[in-house]
């Protein structure tokens, strides 16, 4: 049989209240008991000792100095005490043969025997309690109380002269206790059948969720991500239940961009050897005339580069997500560094007609980095702008230094980011240009690259668009901290432009200058 949660919450829990609702009784049964007794033998007692107090009054002395007592008054006032307090009572002299007996509800008492020397000597020293037979006087258990009938002689001294015993039936207090211990049972069986009622359904409310996160998950075990589990209360379950969805989301994002970076990476391949095959069957079958070979095979070149940087982008993909590569930082000009990318992207920035601003009388800000990395972050980021902005539109840039940190900020003018799509613009493959009208080389790795190498940096980058209007692009990054906790960096340039160490430091003269 499985064991599950729920059975096992359940059971240990029913458990708990079960012991605890018999302890309790048992203490509630131990206290009445106790309580019982200490109020009967106080009862037996207080009466015992009025009788002695009214046999003491009525006795009288003989011509031997020997006391009498008034048998008809003490017959009819000692029946009376015990029908009212449903015990026997019996009257003895000091050597406890029985003169006066009044019978309740005690039982038989074989009262031919005077009682038990031992008794009489405890009970006309002033008291005597016990819980038993009185050595065998009566045939059942009974609780007995004595006291001694004191009388004050001519010359003031006290004496006894007989005792007074008030005995009660066992048998009556065992039917009390089981009277109790049945109305203890009821109730521990109404409070237990509610108790229980509660605790299930508190617990199938408390193993629900668990159940349908079991179930979700099992889902995304098969592939299917659109299974979520509600959030029902805002406790440590609902928090979990949140967590959960939050992760589904987190998984359901990954695997629709994994899904759609096996697409690119399809397309990208397919595209650069179909070109290969089809200009090299070409000219080996002669389609392609002799003094035309030259130009194709350009072509081929060109193509057998492109698979080559698909290549060694997913190579430097795996070394991030390995955490081998490593900051080295230094100090260094980042104003020189936004300058050589823009004299970079001269020609395309020439070509497009695009207004840089921002760049009049700027000065040199240092920062304590790895050059590189964050050379590749300018890059990208200015790579993305040039690529989006419109014809004759702008490209603005901005850097400032204070509050311990160095901010870098690009904004251009163009047709912008959808809102539901700007939260996602540094997920891994994610790209905003899904029709690769803009994008013909991209793989939507650039801003994954960028933020995470600002992050590596102890920095943070945001994002911020108005469609149809403009994208900004504001990273910072603090001067002197310094964060290596393992991960990420690379050269990876999402773009057709020459970035070998040969072509990336060049500053050509065009219309971007920097002195």
């Amino acid at each position: 049989m499985k064991k599950t949660l729920f059975k096992k919450y359940l059971r240990i829990t029913t458990a708990i209240i079960l012991v605890s609702f018999l302890a309790i009784s048992i203490i509630i049964l131990i206290f009445i008991t106790d309580y019982w007794k200490s109020e009967k033998r106080s009862l037996l007692q207080k009466n015992a000792e009025n009788v002695a107090m009214l046999a003491a009054g009525t006795a009288t002395t003989t011509q031997h100095n020997l006391y009498r007592l008034n048998m008809d008054t003490m017959e009819a006032f000692t029946k009376a005490f015990a029908r009212n307090i449903e015990s026997d009572i019996f009257i003895t002299d000091t050597d406890g043969r029985a003169i006066l007996l009044a019978y309740g509800s005690a039982g038989t008492v074989d009262v031919s025997e005077p009682v038990s020397r031992e008794i009489m000597k405890q009970t006309l020293k002033g008291l005597y309690s016990s819980e038993g037979t009185m050595d065998g006087m009566y045939q059942n258990k009974c609780y007995t109380v004595g006291v001694p009938i004191i009388v004050s002689d001519s010359n003031g001294s006290r004496q006894p002269i007989g005792a007074v015993f008030a005995v009660y039936n066992a048998k009556t207090f065992d039917a009390f206790r089981w009277a109790v211990i049945k109305v203890l049972l009821c109730a521990l069986i109404i409070a237990f059948g509610v108790s229980f009622a509660v605790v299930w359904l508190f617990t199938y409310r408390l193993v629900q969720p668990l159940r349908k996160m079991a179930s979700a998950a099992r889902s995304f075990g098969k592939g299917n991500f659109s299974a979520r589990v509600p959030v029902t209360s805002h406790d440590e379950i609902g928090q979990l239940a949140e967590a959960f969805n939050n992760m589904a989301d987190s998984l359901a994002s990954s695997e629709t961009a994994n899904r759609n970076f096996v697409a690119n990476v399809s397309h990208e391949l397919k595209t650069p050897m179909t070109t290969i095959a089809g200009f090299i069957d070409g000219i080996l079958d002669g389609t392609i005339p002799p003094e035309k070979e030259k130009h194709y095979l350009g072509i081929v070149s060109q193509e057998v580069k492109r698979l080559s940087r698909l290549v060694r982008t997913m190579l430097d993909l795996s070394r991030i997500d390995s955490g081998a590569l490593k900051l080295r930082p230094t100090r260094f000009d980042i104003t020189n560094t936004v300058c050589v990318v823009l004299l970079s992207f001269e020609q395309k920035i020439e070509k497009k007609k695009i207004d840089v601003r921002g760049m009049d009388g700027i000065q040199s800000i240092y920062v304590e980095g790895d050059p590189d990395m964050l050379y590749q972050v300018v890059y990208n980021l200015v790579d993305n702008a040039v690529k989006f902005t419109n014809e004759g539109g702008y490209l603005k840039i901005e850097l400032s230094q204070g509050n311990g940190r160095t901010t870098v900020a690009l904004e251009n003018s163009g047709p912008g980011i959808a809102p539901d799509e700007l939260p996602m613009v540094f997920e891994r493959f994610y790209k905003t240009d899904k029709s690769r009208s803009r994008d013909k080389n991209g793989m939507g790795l650039g801003l994954y690259l960028v933020k995470t190498i600002i992050r590596m940096h102890g920095g943070e980058i945001t994002a911020s668009s108005e469609q149809d209007k403009f994208t900004r692009f504001e990273f910072w990054i603090p001067d002197k901290a310094v964060r290596q906790n393992g991960g990420t960096s690379c050269c990876l340039v999402e773009t057709t432009a020459d970035t070998s160490p040969e072509g990336h430091g060049k500053q050509e003269k065009g219309h971007i200058h920097y002195e």
